[in-house]
């Protein structure tokens, strides 16, 4: 199938997603949260399930516009067993602070870009998400790479550069990946087989199924939360990042973060010997911003 490159500056949706706390909670566990049985239970512990009160992690915002709804419908002649989320750069407008509600998210398919042969599309999305009363609470502009989908004479894509501190790095969080975390993250939303299917992930030379990186980029909010301004999630106003390698449940890894300013971060997310190894980071030039 040709690529549809008509379909850019078309705006989808909306793309309706109601939620309750259990939705928020569970979004919580596919992001680590509750690991020890003890981190992160400020968004696992309802208190009343009557009236409940959480702490929601803000990177609920960035799973919305990888839904697989949303996935499905903006094909634009892609071939979806190539389809890798590529990184993305969300802003947060307001903090959920309802514990059920219905969000509606718009979003644009804003540009196609070429690679080149062999290297991949580059796919950008900007969706905007607002909850029942008409707010705005996150624009997240989010980019895909078809692997197979590179050389078919579009443009090139946009250089974006994000200065990285070249010392080391002001904090280091380890965690180890459950093997069952893409298990229980699928549950929010993204049933892309890659995530489940030990066969389809052998097609794509992949060892198992791996970790979605919505989930291993909470892992990274969460540590930067707990670090710079523990309980108080809704402090978070920006969260950017380029997803660099894939994730295998199993693995452990360390979040650097390193404070360049009032108020903003940058980070990567490395295996826990990288080091010793030389693996790629996961996640580089992130940039976190609160207030």
């Amino acid at each position: 199938m040709a690529i549809n490159t008509e379909m850019v500056g078309q705006t989808f949706g909306p793309f309706p997603h109601d939620y309750t706390f259990r939705d928020l909670e569970l979004f919580a566990l596919g992001c680590g949260a509750g690991i020890d049985g003890k981190d992160g239970l400020e968004y696992l512990n309802e208190g009343d399930e009557r009236n409940p009160q959480l702490k929601v992690l803000p990177m609920y915002g960035a799973m919305l516009i990888v839904d697989s709804a949303v996935t499905r419908t903006i094909d634009y002649g892609y071939n979806y067993a190539g389809s890798l989320h590529w990184g993305f750069d969300i802003k947060f407008h307001q903090p959920i602070t309802k514990m059920a509600d219905h969000i509606e998210t718009h979003v644009k398919l804003e540009g196609l870009y070429d690679r080149g042969e062999g290297r991949g599309l580059l796919a950008q999305h900007i969706g905007d998400s607002y909850d029942s009363d008409g707010n705005l609470l996150f624009t997240n502009e989010s980019w895909d790479c078809l692997i197979y989908d590179g050389g078919w004479g579009g443009p090139k894509p946009p250089k974006d550069i994000v200065d990285m501190p070249e010392r080391p790095a002001d904090v280091e969080v380890s965690e180890r990946i459950p093997e069952n975390q893409a298990l229980i993250y699928r549950l929010s939303g993204d049933y892309h087989p890659q995530h489940i299917d030990w066969d389809y992930a052998a097609g794509n030379d992949q060892p198992r199924p791996i970790l979605h990186a919505i989930s291993y980029a909470g892992v990274v909010m969460r540590h930067a939360i707990n670090a710079f301004v523990p309980g108080e999630p809704e402090r978070i106003k920006r969260f950017k990042t380029r997803i660099t390698s894939p994730v295998l449940p199993g693995t452990t890894l360390t979040t650097k973060l390193w404070k360049v300013g009032e108020g903003e971060l940058r980070f990567m997310l490395v295996d826990s010997d990288a080091e010793e190894t030389g693996a790629k980071p996961h996640l580089n030039w992130g940039i976190i911003e609160f207030d």
